[in-house]
């Protein structure tokens, strides 16, 4: 194998003589560290791939949070480790970071307390990693590259296998499990939930989207998905829009019953949030509403999705969201869609 890079690498001397004496073929195991929601989750799946393609001959296990199971990549995997959220002892802390065991090759996704402590009680002949902060890099890390917020995370996961040689597909290959929703007409799907209130566009402002859209758009049905959390309700939604013959919500759905319909969709409209990442991750076209979240960490630039926000912060606006909304569907041309929304 070669380290590739010119500028931006943190490289140790044990990584180079480790990297120079093996080929891919000689890799044996191999432990790559997730600890991350839903969204972060799925979007690891090209890594994983790629890593799987890359290593040929490597049994990989996968060490998860346990609050954070949801969504894992299974089957990408050999192996799964798990630590606790929280609770127990110092030494059972301890015993249960350890449990990840010694591999060929660790690959540290998660840049956290927690798992720069499992990658440091642990061993490996190499340990990969792309940390926030410079002093990070060498403190845990064998071969380490500073992450970036201004480039999609899938994509910058990506460059701890490029750094080897990987010459990594684009667009990014997701292999997302479960066959698409049909339905008798094509529909767009609405979700109003995000992981925290502060990301989530009013939904005063998606009813007065949906209206708009069920009717500038009548060819499809709207449909609004049902979250699990009281506020993610869509009852209140529903009553205002009831008016409509082409609007419906959906009640609480699976996983795989959301992902059904998430590649089912012609369209997702929605915050920045773990569902859009399933429809990422299924190939399916977004349009994302962002104001308090830097848009272009899960912006894929690939023409399927389009991120919409004002370069002050503040939310944006209807229209904005429906002009973007058209411009994905081709439904009018021209479109009038402010330079910053793409």
């Amino acid at each position: 194998m070669k380290i590739w890079y010119e500028k931006g690498a943190y490289i140790s001397k044990k990584a180079r003589k480790f990297v120079a004496e093996n080929s891919r073929e000689s890799i044996k195991s191999i432990a790559v560290i997730r600890h991350a929601a839903l969204g972060d989750m799925v979007i690891t799946r090209p890594f994983l791939i790629e890593l799987k393609r890359f290593f040929p001959n490597a049994k990989v296990t996968l060490s998860l949070v346990s609050n954070y199971v949801y969504g894992a990549p299974e089957d990408l995997v050999d192996r799964i480790h798990i630590v606790q959220r929280k609770g127990g002892s110092v030494r059972e802390r301890i015993k249960e970071y350890k449990a990840l065991g010694e591999h060929d090759i660790i690959f540290d996704l998660a840049a956290t307390t927690r798992s720069f402590w499992i990658t440091l009680f642990n061993k490996a002949k190499l340990k990969l990693g792309f940390p926030y902060h410079m002093a990070q890099q060498w403190m845990y890390y064998d071969i380490a590259l500073l992450r970036s917020d201004m480039q999609p995370e899938a994509e910058v996961m990506l460059h701890l296998l490029n750094v080897l040689g990987c010459a990594t597909n684009y667009p990014l290959i997701y292999d997302l499990p479960g066959e698409p929703l049909k339905r008798e007409r094509p529909y767009l799907l609405y979700f109003t939930g995000a992981s925290v209130e502060s990301k989530c566009w009013p939904k005063q402002r998606f009813i007065q989207l949906i209206d708009k859209a069920a009717q500038a758009l009548p060819q499809f049905e709207h449909i609004i998905l049902n979250g699990h959390r009281p506020e993610e309700s869509i009852n209140d939604m529903l009553a205002e829009l009831s008016h409509h013959a082409n609007v419906s919500g959906t009640e609480k759905l699976s996983l795989e019953q959301c992902t059904a319909m998430v590649k089912g969709t012609g369209l997702l409209i929605t915050n920045d949030n773990g569902v859009r990442n399933l429809a990422i991750s299924a190939n399916t076209a977004t349009v994302g509403i962002f104001f308090a979240t830097v848009p272009y960490r899960y912006w894929p630039r690939d023409g399927r999705h389009a991120a919409v926000f004002n370069p002050s912060g503040t939310l944006p606006e209807v229209s904005d969201v429906l002009d973007a909304m058209l411009a994905m569907i081709g439904n009018v041309q021209p479109v009038r869609v402010p330079s910053h929304l793409w």
